[in-house]
């Protein structure tokens, strides 16, 4: 770790050591310093020993624990020795406060006048020698100033020696809004490195080559367009004609499609798929299931057999033969459209001739897989890419998050999609509602029922799927309730989900593994189980699986109570709306925008300082700043992503 990097490690919070407060004005989970004299020290035996003292300061008696005893620091604590302890304050069992492993600071010791850094964790360096190692960093190293003194002025931010000061060593009783200043100061450069590293990473990629797709409408192309039995949306007609301007050029797209829940996103890709089929290249579409990957397989082989195509499907569950002869065909070059999972990328998978890769549900994969899958096609070429998430996210904060993407929206419903009525219920009517599911089935319809574990858990009091299954086939011995979970065999899954789409099971007990791409017209009722355990985004994605057909369609949240604060505020949205980008918003604010969109996995560079969602308003000027340092000056540029970015950004170009 370089000088340089010492400064940029910010503290995680601060304790405050420039004061002793007396015992009896103490307030539990806070950290503070108290002052007195050593009234009894026990030793207590037992499974678990501990060392016991006791603290008096004239106002309260205080408790220290410790539960693994050092020699050293039992033989500081000396009946009647004068001491001064830092920890967190906690009130025991009867109502006595105490603390847990307490530091003992020495009593000649002065106080400091600054408060105490906490810092991330760093393997090998404990927080003292963090902190001396930072205090000598802020000695020898000077970061240049890079930003205009007018635009500091502006923004109220203070130059950047300064903010490292104050943040590394901030004064007893710091102004809060100087320390938000400084912060601020250091997320502007922090979203400046993020967004310069994700527009080099794009410039890159800008400059390999791709097969540049014919303009006009080919065979292909026009049989699909015909043999659909739907017309297109206005927003699908607008994101093709997008990725169609992309297609025509000789560099490689890399787009983002958004859609909400049923905007048909699949339509859109297969269109921009027969594209690359009509110029006698190679398709490939990776998702994350096998369900998803057979359901897609199927859709795509009938809107394309009009055209004569083959729709090929490989995944971890394809006969061994069927495979290899299959990998024989691809890698010939032969023009086909393979479906298929994490398979695709396997070492033997070749694509030569491969123009157009389709990544789904793009937030599930690692950026390193959505880039093997490119790395497929032949020698000196980059094939197109186009990544889909059924994961509304806001356009200002996906601009942001994915700065090296073109983005494109479908913010517009296919006709003749029926809303979905959402209805809590509480697991208290909970026979209630199985009679109610009873009733729907036994008119011909199907019916969901979704649960969050696969099996009991001692931790949490939900019903599992496997013992859902038992009670509801017990209740209902008339209707036909099939399970489905991530633990059966492929072979078993892709049985059981043929049955209910072929309407032989009238009830599907499933776990999350239903969560994107099943359509099932006939099913129309949805429930979820311990709806407060699940996410507002999954909860979007799970209702989205009824209302695909042209009967009313219902969505039943059934939770357990008592219920939290934020699960209150997750079922009330979710019940108000049915617009996947509002719900984002609120998500995003429940949530955060990593667990959102699952930014571990999306080749996003990780912030330590700045948020997307709290600092939206930095964006716009951090995206200004980026283009304004790399075309001015690259070496500034370079120095702030090596600053901020995990090594460098390099992994961006992979």
């Amino acid at each position: 770790m370089r000088p340089e990097d010492l400064l940029f490690l910010l503290p995680l919070r601060y304790e405050d050591e420039t004061r002793v407060t007396p015992v009896a004005q103490a307030q539990a989970g806070s950290s503070v310093l108290v002052e007195g004299r050593i009234v009894r020290v026990e030793r207590k035996e037992g499974p678990r020993p501990q060392l016991v003292a006791h603290l008096d300061d004239g106002t309260g008696l205080l408790t220290g624990r410790w539960l693994h005893v050092y020699a050293g620091t039992a033989k500081r604590l000396e009946p009647g020795k004068h001491m001064r302890w830092f920890g967190e304050i906690r009130v025991g069992f009867f109502g006595e406060r105490e603390m847990f492993h307490p530091r003992l600071v020495p009593i000649e010791s002065p106080l400091p006048d600054r408060l105490t850094p906490v810092y991330p964790s760093v393997e090998g360096l404990s927080q003292g020698l963090l902190r001396r190692l930072v205090r000598r960093a802020l000695e020898v190293v000077a970061p240049a100033e890079w930003l205009d003194e007018t635009l500091r002025a502006r923004e109220h931010l203070p130059p950047l020696r300064e903010a490292l000061e104050f943040l590394h060593t901030p004064p007893a009783g710091a102004d809060e809004r100087r320390l938000e200043y400084a912060r601020r100061r250091l997320k502007l450069e922090e979203l400046v490195a993020q967004q310069a590293s994700m527009r080099r990473a794009r410039a890159v990629r800008l400059a390999a080559t791709a097969p540049a797709l014919p303009e006009e409408e080919g065979p292909v192309r026009r049989a699909l367009r015909e043999a659909l039995p739907f017309t297109l949306t206005a927003a699908q007609r607008r994101v093709l004609a997008e990725i169609d301007a992309d297609l025509e050029k000789p560099h490689p797209m890399h787009r983002l499609l958004l859609g909400d829940v049923g905007s048909g996103k699949t339509v859109v890709a297969a269109l921009a798929l027969a594209r690359a089929l009509d110029g006698g290249h190679q398709g490939a579409l990776m998702v994350p299931t096998e369900i998803l990957a057979v359901q897609h397989a199927r859709k795509l082989g009938e809107w394309l057999a009009p055209a004569g195509i083959e729709v090929a499907l490989l995944t971890a569950a394809t006969p061994a033969k069927a495979a290899q002869a299959l990998r024989a065909r691809l890698a010939e070059g032969e023009p086909l459209l393979v479906v298929g999972t994490h398979a695709l990328i396997e070492e033997a998978v070749a694509l030569p001739r491969l123009a157009l890769a389709v990544v789904d549900e793009q937030h599930r994969f690692g950026v390193r897989q959505r880039f093997a899958l490119r790395a497929k096609a032949g020698e000196g070429l980059s094939p197109h890419l186009l990544m889909m998430s059924a994961t509304p996210i806001p356009r200002t904060l996906a601009l942001a998050i994915y700065a090296d993407l073109e983005v494109s929206l479908l913010d517009e419903r296919p006709p003749g999609r029926q809303p979905v009525q959402t209805v809590l219920l509480s697991q208290r009517r909970r026979g209630e509602l199985i009679e109610r599911v009873r009733r729907w089935c036994a008119q011909g319809r199907q019916a969901y029922w979704v649960c969050p574990l696969i099996e009991e858990s001692e931790v949490l009091d939900l019903q599992a799927a496997t013992a859902t299954w038992q009670e509801l086939a017990a209740t209902m011995p008339e209707l036909r309730v099939g399970l489905l979970h991530g633990r059966l065999k492929n072979e078993e899954k892709q049985e059981v989900m043929a049955r209910f789409v072929a309407g032989a099971l009238d009830v599907l007990v499933a776990t999350t593994v239903i969560e994107v791409g099943v359509d099932v017209a006939n099913a129309s009722l949805m429930v979820i189980d311990h709806a407060e355990r699940f996410g507002l985004a999954q909860l979007h994605q799970l209702r989205g699986r009824v209302g695909r057909g042209s009967e009313a369609s219902f969505c039943v949240l059934c939770y357990g109570e008592p219920l939290s604060a934020t699960a209150r505020e997750r079922l009330a949205a979710i019940r108000a709306n049915d617009d996947g980008f509002a719900l984002a918003r609120e998500d995003l604010r429940l949530r955060g925008p990593g667990e959102f969109v699952g930014l571990r996995q999306s080749g996003v560079p990780s912030l330590r300082v700045a948020d997307l969602v709290a600092d939206e308003d930095l964006v716009p000027l951090a995206q200004q700043l980026a283009d304004e340092v790399l075309a001015r000056d690259p070496a500034l540029a370079e120095t702030l992503i090596r600053r901020w970015v995990p090594g460098g950004g390099a992994w961006l170009h992979a």
